[in-house]
């Protein structure tokens, strides 16, 4: 990857994204998500080549400076927070496409994105806890906002949120699927559901890693 059209090109290839050019200096083009409006790619020319910014966990920052003499500090950015990739060549564009994606995750990270995540790898015969996911999700005390998220699923086939139960092994209830519709599920699923109830003894998901 050398060009502006190629860093564009792939900086649209990720979902929900769109391109900005909001200075006057019409040299730097901003690769935004929707929604949020957040910048996870910065391109522009400087000294010659195509420069971009990217938004880096602090934890890899000084990991790929250090790979790599072309990827420096943030160059107008806060330069805790982001790394400028020169694209002079140097870079395989393995590595530039993996900084890239990590910036796009690093923006549009999200406690709803989270809950989502942890309930997609709930397997099959299996229910989870809102204590589970939320604690899975990086917060264990935001059970309530895995019940919202999960009331608003908006992909109920990968996001199967019948697996979800409270505390007690309850099910959610008539309101959030439609009458009976989450004992239906769990029982195609494999998950015994008795006077409304599953035995988490029994089918409690196990996290082992």
């Amino acid at each position: 990857m050398k060009t502006r059209e190629q860093a564009i090109k792939y900086g649209l290839s990720f979902e929900n994204t769109y391109m900005e050019t909001p200075f006057r200096d019409t040299n730097w083009q901003l690769i935004r998500v929707k929604g949020s409006k957040k910048a996870f790619l910065w391109i522009y020319e400087k000294d010659g080549y195509i420069n971009l910014n990217v938004k880096v966990d602090p934890e890899w920052r000084d990991m790929w400076r250090q790979a790599y003499d072309a990827v420096i500090p943030g160059y107008h950015q806060n330069k805790e927070h982001w790394n400028t990739i020169i694209l002079d060549g140097s870079i395989p564009d393995k590595d530039i496409k993996r900084m890239v994606a990590e910036s796009y995750d690093i923006i549009t990270d999200t406690p709803t994105k989270r809950i989502y995540e942890a309930v997609k790898k709930i397997p099959a015969g299996k229910v989870a806890t809102y204590g589970l996911i939320a604690e899975l999700a990086g917060n264990s005390k935001m059970s309530r906002a895995v019940g919202n998220a999960l009331h608003n699923n908006p992909d109920p086939v990968n996001i199967p949120c019948f697996r979800v139960v409270n505390l007690k092994g309850e099910l959610t209830g008539n309101f959030a699927f439609g009458e009976g519709v989450q004992e239906k599920l769990l029982r195609a699923d494999g998950v015994e559901v008795e006077d409304g109830k599953v035995d988490l003894s029994k089918y409690l998901w196990e996290v082992t890693d």
